[in-house]
């Protein structure tokens, strides 16, 4: 393998695990949902983020290796489940760029006092800003890991400043005993499963704890990996949940579901804490929206920089061509891998911000959809890699937790999976709905296996 620098510290990881998982987006899709949703948090948690993060621990600290839930899968089942792995991975987070920077260039209008105005909603706002994000992490995380993961940790502190100040409000309006905004009755937290919107949430906050994994894909440039990548779970995992859990609370109590914006719904926790609270500290709104753009920013540079590894590796393997396989001569990063995966991701982009009102649009939101269940595929092959690989390490978890482990994360995985495929209330063509989702899915995997069949063909035997 080409040599990669180790530059990545504990705290690097710690940071980078903040803000690859987090997204106070997801505190508003939650609250709009009532307090069941914190039941829904809890149950995530309990059955998906703990099975994950003890399966990256125990796999990292065996395998500290570049590729990450790739070369996990590789060695527990063979190069072509992990091809089918790490292609799903890579190709699903193409995707997430776009509507993580646009919904940036949404808050960053709050920073600057106009988060009320049209001007979210103006493209020639909206592409310009969301495009120099994304080149610009581009360029740090070229430049090399020792560049780029300051923007990763400055994007890991944004990040986590917005949920600890929404936190802050929610304990204060509780400490000083001011009327929650919602109904808080016993009944109010029991979640209608037989309601699709429940359903649905479930998938969403299961998807929102995804990410665990992301920082191993860099196992080949951490400072001691095998002992610094599993403390980086332990340290962070815990302070993930609390956000989520604390900061849906803390939203549930200061703003009415019926007026809560799925965008913008933790500042306007913030503005209405310090409206009540506080009007003597007003400049928090801004504050809160200026960190939260340096946060996403930081998450594009993080969802940027992981997935390039596992193409990198892929490209190492000859499955993809050489070229994703090396390495910049002077910043020693895996430079095509990052620049090809920023070049459609900006193809993506242009189809979600140009396309808006045309035929384009309904192509992008099918896509989107398609992307989602194949973000969960890598997930199955983390479970069963876990369980594969139970019996050979001298130390680990034992056999009859890990099972319970594996099986719990992966009924979760499947579950979310299946809540993908289901057309939300109201299609006109559900059938057709499932047929586009599924079909594309089944499109996506079978390219990829395509380009495996005509690497493994050239390969010599």
């Amino acid at each position: 393998m080409q040599s990669l620098k180790r530059v990545l510290t504990l705290r690097d990881l710690v940071l980078f695990n903040l803000v690859a998982i987090i997204g106070l987006r997801w505190l508003a899709t939650s609250a709009k949902a009532g307090p069941a949703a914190l039941v829904l948090w809890l149950l995530a948690a309990l059955f998906f983020f703990v099975p994950q993060g003890l399966s990256v621990v125990e796999l990292s600290r065996r395998y500290p290796e570049e590729g990450g839930i790739y070369a996990w899968t590789k060695r527990a089942l063979g190069d072509r489940h992990a091809f089918i792995c790490g292609w799903s991975y890579w190709t699903s987070n193409v995707m997430y760029y776009p509507q993580l920077l646009i919904s940036t260039a949404v808050i960053a209008t709050y920073a600057f006092g106009m988060g009320e105005s049209t001007l979210a909603q103006n493209w020639h706002y909206v592409l310009p800003v969301t495009l120099v994000a994304l080149w610009g992490a581009v360029l740090m995380n070229i430049i090399g890991l020792s560049t780029g993961r300051w923007l990763q940790n400055a994007g890991g502190i944004g990040t986590y400043i917005p949920g600890l100040i929404i936190v802050a409000f929610g304990v204060w309006a509780l400490v000083v005993g001011a009327p929650s905004a919602n109904p808080m009755q016993a009944r109010d937290f029991i979640p209608d499963l037989t309601d699709f919107g429940s359903l649905n949430l479930w998938a969403s906050v299961a998807f929102a704890f995804g990410g665990l994994e992301l920082s191993a894909t860099m196992g080949g440039e951490v400072e001691n990996a095998d002992r610094n990548l599993p403390r980086a779970v332990f340290i962070s995992a815990p302070l993930v949940a609390a956000v989520y859990i604390l900061g849906t609370g803390s939203l549930l109590w200061l703003v009415p579901t019926g007026d809560l914006n799925i965008v913008s719904g933790f500042l306007q926790g913030v503005q209405r804490g310090v409206q009540t609270f506080a009007p003597g500290l007003v400049w928090l709104v801004p504050v809160a929206a200026i960190a939260y753009t340096v946060g996403s920013v930081g998450g594009v540079g993080a969802w940027l920089s992981g997935p390039a590894r596992i193409a990198f590796v892929i490209g190492l393997d000859r499955y993809f061509p050489p070229a994703f396989g090396n390495v910049h001569p002077k910043w020693g990063t895996p430079h095509v891998a990052i620049l090809v995966q920023a070049g459609l991701a900006t193809g993506a982009l242009l189809l979600s911000v140009l396309g808006r009102g045309t035929t384009v649009e309904t192509v992008y939101l099918i896509l989107l959809d398609t992307t989602l269940l194949l973000y969960f595929i890598p997930f199955v092959y983390l479970f069963a890699s876990m369980w594969a690989l139970r019996d050979k390490a001298a130390t680990g978890l034992a056999a009859a937790r890990v099972a319970i482990l594996c099986a719990s994360g992966t009924a979760v995985t499947v579950f979310a999976m299946t809540i993908a495929m289901i057309p939300p209330p109201g299609t006109q063509h559900p059938v057709l709905f499932f047929v586009k989702v599924a079909g594309g899915a089944g499109t996506f995997i079978a390219f990829g296996g395509l380009l495996y069949w005509r690497a493994n063909r050239r390969m010599p035997s």
